[in-house]
């Protein structure tokens, strides 16, 4: 059973969510919750596998709420997965920066949630490598490098590390890069694992927004 934490302000839409979660197999809705305060309490009381977020909410945003939730979470951390209106939305950069592990439009069907939520809860990328490196390029000039702390250093990375995590963020799947390097598959994927733990990073999005934040690739480029 995947276990699921809902997150949306507004009562029909979380409703909705629950109500088709709770009819499929394999899901079990473990709470809900109408704003970002509310989600993180629960996420520490539940501990869902996954989580539906909302991110624009009054008070706690779904941005703030993945950075408090998944800087708590103990042993494995739930996957978040942020519901949105648009797919070029600047609250998406923020939430895939946090540690959101994609993204899905909320007018998305039955079956491509549920899908979303098994991969998801897979440890997959919920969408394809493009539409986070086009999100990364729609938004990384704009944020302020004196906002936020200093990225970590890429230099405690293995050359060939860096090459994965540059392919990565050039929207490369893992299958294209093994292809690109003439490596297996699960190479990349163990280059790519290695990479995380190294920079201390959550997701494949979050590596894809670092590469971009430090310079290894630019928009555009």
């Amino acid at each position: 059973m995947i276990r699921v934490l809902v997150v949306d302000d507004q009562f029909l839409i979380r409703a909705g969510l629950v109500g088709l979660l709770d009819a499929a197999p394999g899901f079990e809705v473990v709470g809900e919750a109408g704003d970002g305060e509310e989600a993180v309490r629960l996420a520490a009381e539940t501990r869902p596998d996954v989580i539906l977020m909302d991110i624009r909410m009054p008070g706690v945003n779904g941005i703030e709420a993945t950075e408090r939730i998944l800087a708590q979470a103990a042993d494995r951390p739930p996957r978040v997965l942020v519901l949105t209106t648009f797919d070029l939305d600047e609250y998406v950069y923020g939430a895939l920066r946090a540690g959101a592990s994609g993204f899905l439009l909320k007018d998305s069907g039955p079956e491509r949630l549920l899908a979303a939520v098994t991969a998801v809860d897979g440890g997959d990328a919920l969408f394809a490598p493009s539409v986070t490196r086009r999100l990364v390029e729609a938004f990384a000039r704009q944020q302020e490098p004196a906002d936020t702390a200093p990225p970590p250093d890429l230099g405690v990375l293995t050359s060939r590390e860096v090459e994965v995590l540059k392919l990565t963020a050039r929207g490369l799947s893992n299958l294209e890069i093994a292809d690109r390097l003439y490596i297996s598959e699960a190479t990349v994927k163990t280059h790519l694992n290695r990479t995380m733990t190294k920079l201390d990073l959550g997701s494949r999005a979050q590596a894809v927004v670092l590469a971009y934040e430090t310079g290894l690739v630019t928009p555009g480029g």
